[in-house]
């Protein structure tokens, strides 16, 4: 038994096919949260492709109803030893809409296809083989010890893709049962296909409309233009004072408090965007932040989507009714009781009351961050260090946002996430695929934390 052996067995998985003959199985089902047609199947994927893998383990599995309009959710609990730490670890299981017919020539969403070193399907990346990939490297190190020698309970949802509605309520409702030294838990992409990430928290996320709704029916421009109030000239200047014209924020309190020195110095260096298609652009956002401070350091204001009149057959004719879908993205050290009243404050002040302010519930996640300088941070980096021979890359925060103050905030515990995926995966998107190449080395270096955590290293 050696650690050595524990790396070699979990990238040999990989090797021979057997992650990918698994997660081709597991994105086979078709297991749309948005899609209220492939409601069983979210039931399913947790009793048929996950809870048999789980008892076969070792765990106690319980599936749970959700308190909340949403899908089920699959606690499963080893408990080898009191004593020994508890690590706590998600997943879910639900992907987005597989838009079948945006997908290219030759591949389906809910069908595996290899092309190189790339998987195509839907959930691929986010998060079916994120969490197989967690789950298989737990196996690896059972088989070869014996015991993991650690404590694991594993929480999987079905309900990611809609905003984790009733995650927040099991996890206040079942807090001691899941009470953990550590989530370890993978979603999102790595800064780099060919390095490590580490995070350990993310930016939370708030979503609103912003509508101007005048009267009824449309009228005529050339009769009534200059007599009418225009809702997509109001709403167009109400969106136009958020952020200047390089998208710097103009409301006070969004503007984050921090960005401390402590914070730079762990973004400084850290690539953004790498991999992708996409170049930054360097002249976007607050002047005095470097890239990696936009993106993880600080907040942005995006605009979703917007409409007026009929844009796919316009008339000559004063709309109505003007509307935005708006996203505010935000860091710990913004109070998100406030965003909403803020934004509402400073439309009045700047003279556009006549713009209503109208929430979305759906996908509101809070802004989580652990300290760099956290003992399990250090450990982590460590563990991942010495499987790879290179220093991950550590964030704070991922840009994105999960709902990791579920576990941050409700339960109490240090959170880090250790993703499996890249930037340029496509997720939420067509085309959807993870790197066979990042799947083997996440085998790894799962294997390698996993090993250390049951006594080849002492944990924190």
């Amino acid at each position: 038994m050696s650690r050595t052996k524990a790396v070699e067995n979990a990238a040999a998985y990989a090797d021979h096919g057997f992650l990918q003959a698994e997660l081709a199985a597991l994105v086979a089902y078709r297991s749309e949260s948005q899609n209220p047609a492939q409601a069983p199947v979210l039931h399913q994927y947790l009793t048929q492709a996950i809870q048999p893998r789980l008892e076969a383990m070792g765990f106690d599995c319980a599936l749970h109803a959700n308190p909340l309009e949403g899908g089920p959710f699959l606690f499963a609990t080893r408990i080898e030893d009191t004593t020994l730490p508890t690590v706590l670890i998600y997943g879910h299981g639900d992907v987005i809409w597989g838009q079948d017919d945006q997908w290219r020539d030759g591949l389906s969403p809910f069908g595996l296809t290899e092309e190189g070193d790339r998987l195509y399907g839907r959930g691929s990346a986010d998060n079916k083989v994120q969490h197989l990939i967690n789950i298989a490297a737990l196996e690896t190190v059972l088989a070869l010890r014996g015991a993991l020698g650690f404590n694991v309970k594993i929480v999987m949802e079905t309900s990611e893709e809609i905003g984790s509605p009733g995650l927040k309520e099991m996890m206040a409702l079942h807090r001691d049962a899941l009470r953990a030294d550590v989530l370890i838990a993978s979603d999102g992409p790595r800064l780099s296909a060919t390095r490590p990430t580490m995070f350990m928290g993310s930016r939370g996320g708030v979503s609103f409309d912003l509508v101007v709704d005048l009267r009824e029916g449309a009228h005529h421009s050339g009769n009534w233009g200059g007599l009418l109030a225009d809702p997509a000239i109001l709403l167009s200047h109400a969106l136009a004072s958020i952020t200047d014209g390089r998208g710097q924020l103009q409301i006070p309190e969004w503007r984050p408090d921090s960005l401390t020195q402590t914070i730079r110095d762990a973004l400084r260096d850290l690539p953004v965007g790498a991999g992708g298609d996409l170049a930054v652009d360097m002249d976007w956002g607050e002047t005095d932040l470097s890239p990696a401070e936009r993106a993880y350091g600080w907040n942005s204001f995006s605009i979703l989507a917007m409409k007026s009149g009929v844009p796919e057959a316009p008339v000559n004719a004063i709309a109505p009714r003007a509307w935005a879908r708006c996203a505010l993205r935000y860091v710990v050290g913004t109070d998100a009781d406030d965003i909403l009243p803020a934004l509402r404050r400073h439309l009045d002040t700047h003279g556009h009351s006549a713009v209503q302010v109208v929430p979305v519930d759906k996908g509101i996640f809070g802004a989580t961050r652990l300290d760099p300088d956290h003992p399990w941070v250090d450990y982590v980096r460590t563990s991942l260090t010495l499987t790879t021979g290179d220093v991950p890359h550590v964030l704070p925060n991922l840009a994105g946002s999960l709902p990791n103050d579920c576990f941050a905030d409700v339960l109490g515990v240090p959170t880090i996430w250790i993703p499996h995926s890249y930037l340029g995966c496509n997720q939420h998107a067509p085309n959807e695929h993870v790197l066979k190449s990042v799947c083997r080395e996440g085998m790894q270096v799962m294997a390698g934390l996993f090993w250390d955590i049951g006594g080849g290293v002492p944990t924190p």
